[in-house]
């Protein structure tokens, strides 16, 4: 439920007359974590293997210092990573730097380090980030981030008109074929100002991964799984403020990455966890699929 361990303690005192206290709780997620983490080793390996991984990442705080929680949302699992960085020995941590199958993200310049993999930028990123700049400038400087912004609205609608079978493949394909052109055109200009100059090159660098999902009907164009997925954490930091040992945030990942790809799944976490405190040695969950 993202209490911190006081909190918790207090909530099974207050409810239950349980006296717990916070070192106890630790002591019992991190005995619990031990008993998953064969677990979490095949939810990462399920992500490396998956056909589509939408990936994220924020702040998050070990010791008082910033570290970077990861996730990577997979069809099937979820997988949370708290580490050091934010850049491509990260990633690569992750998902194997030989992953070569559809990768969901924000623009982030380290994505592009897995070279095998085939690329989509959040188009809601960067309709936001149009947006943001639009408020801010004056008229003139104004129009780019506005018709880049109608652009990619525009591509999102196109999408969802061919998913509700109101254009052909081939129609999709022309209309994504005059959404490319025009983005070129736009991207062909000089533009004054620094701001309009940083998208532009922006857009440059991410231009190939701007329409994938055109070319490939099913895939999506935004990044909002894993949004979705790091959402807890953020609220969960700003209740607690992040772990105080890396041996802390190690139990952290582990729980959280079995928690929420139980209810991905749509399973009983309580019943499945209970379980495998009480068998003796290790056993892998069944939230982890059998891989090929």
């Amino acid at each position: 439920m993202g209490l911190s361990l006081g909190h918790t303690s207090r909530v099974l005192q207050a409810g239950y007359g349980l006296e717990f206290s916070r070192g106890g709780i630790y002591k019992a997620l991190a005995r619990l974590a031990t008993k998953a983490a064969p677990t979490y080793q095949g939810l990462i390996a399920t992500a490396r293997q998956s056909v589509v991984n939408w990936v994220d990442e924020t702040g998050w705080r070990v010791g008082g210092r910033s570290q970077w929680l990861w996730a990577a949302v997979s069809e099937l699992v979820t997988v949370y990573c708290i580490l050091p960085g934010r850049g491509s020995a990260q990633l690569k941590q992750i998902l194997g730097a030989d992953y070569d199958a559809w990768l969901l993200h924000d623009g982030l310049r380290c994505y592009s380090s897995l070279h095998q993999a085939a690329h989509q930028t959040c188009l809601t990123h960067l309709i936001r980030r149009c947006q943001e700049m639009a408020e801010r400038a004056p008229r003139a400087a104004a129009q780019f981030p506005l018709q880049v912004k109608t652009l990619l609205q525009q591509a999102l609608s196109l999408s969802h008109r061919y998913a509700r079978e109101e254009l052909t493949l081939h129609g999709l394909a022309v209309a994504t074929g005059r959404l490319e052109a025009a983005m070129d055109r736009l991207l062909d200009h000089d533009y004054h100002t620094a701001s309009n100059r940083r998208l532009a090159k922006h857009l440059s660098h991410q231009r190939e991964s701007l329409f994938t999902f055109l070319h490939c009907p099913g895939l999506e164009g935004t990044n909002r799984r894993a949004e979705r997925a790091i959402r807890p954490a953020v609220i969960a930091r700003k209740v607690w403020g992040g772990n105080r040992t890396w041996t802390g945030a190690h139990v952290q990942q582990i729980l959280m990455s079995v928690l929420r790809t139980f209810h991905q799944q749509g399973k009983d976490a309580f019943v499945s966890l209970v379980e495998l405190l009480r068998i003796p040695g290790h056993k892998i969950l069944e939230i982890v699929p059998a891989l090929a």
